[in-house]
């Protein structure tokens, strides 16, 4: 017949008693287990306090160290900080000062533009045949029959002249006249001066309005003047300023 063992249960017994006469016995049953971790707790914390006051002076150390490492990074910051606003503050006074320089060549700009507009629009004037050919009043006849033109009568000492901007495109010889001074104006206009006088032009040349073209003797005093507008014969009085 098999014997039964009971495994034996071992307890810690923990007896608090007091000096007291009649003082009371207390025992507290403490597992094994609970008592060995109960020593290992105990042991863990008395480490981590013993670990701790001997490392103190190092951790305390390396936290003031990387604070002192952070307070200095700060400064440079700071002190990068305050670098780069003087020099935005500069750059603020440098980009006003530019500012205002543009202001002033736009100005400039927009007058000189305003100026080559004037010149522009002055010069396409002066290329525009409309000023009297001569430089003194005279009797003045349309030729309607044939090639439109006007036919003056100049009193001697006159000047036959250029009525606008242009260049001589031809000085030529011919038989009722004697010369004649072709000018293009450049911008669909030829203007004819015809005169037995001798010119005072040559071909190519470039004239401004009021060049001398003729001079007006006794013996041509007779003058025609003639207008062409892109290539056809136009009626040169349609053109011509006339006062008086």
């Amino acid at each position: 017949m098999p014997n039964n063992k009971h495994k034996r249960k071992e307890n810690h017994v923990i007896i608090v008693t007091s000096d007291a006469v009649d003082a009371n016995v207390k025992q507290i049953r403490i597992k094994p287990w609970v008592l060995k971790t109960g020593i290992f707790v105990l042991c863990l914390l008395l480490g981590t306090m013993l670990g701790y006051i001997i490392f103190e002076q190092q951790i305390w150390s390396g936290v003031a160290q990387k604070y002192t490492a952070q307070s200095e990074e700060m400064q440079v910051l700071k002190d990068r900080n305050a670098e780069l606003s003087d020099e935005v503050e500069q750059l603020n006074t440098q980009i006003h000062a530019m500012n205002e320089k543009i202001a002033v060549l736009s100005t400039t700009v927009n007058q000189k533009t305003e100026i080559e507009n004037q010149l522009s629009a002055a010069l396409a004037q002066h290329s525009n045949p409309t000023e009297f050919p001569l430089n003194s009043s005279a009797v003045m006849e349309e030729n309607a029959d044939g090639t439109p033109s006007c036919i003056f009568s100049a009193t001697s000492g006159s000047m036959v002249i250029a009525t606008a901007n242009g260049t001589v495109m031809a000085v030529n010889d011919e038989a009722e006249y004697g010369h004649n001074v072709w000018i293009d104006h450049g911008n669909g206009y030829i203007t004819v001066y015809r005169n037995q006088g001798e010119p005072m032009v040559q071909q190519g040349q470039v004239v401004s309005r009021g060049a001398v073209l003729f001079l007006i003797g006794d013996k041509n005093q007779k003058f025609c003047y003639q207008m062409l507008k892109d290539g056809t014969h136009i009626n040169p009085v349609e053109m011509l300023k006339i006062n008086g």
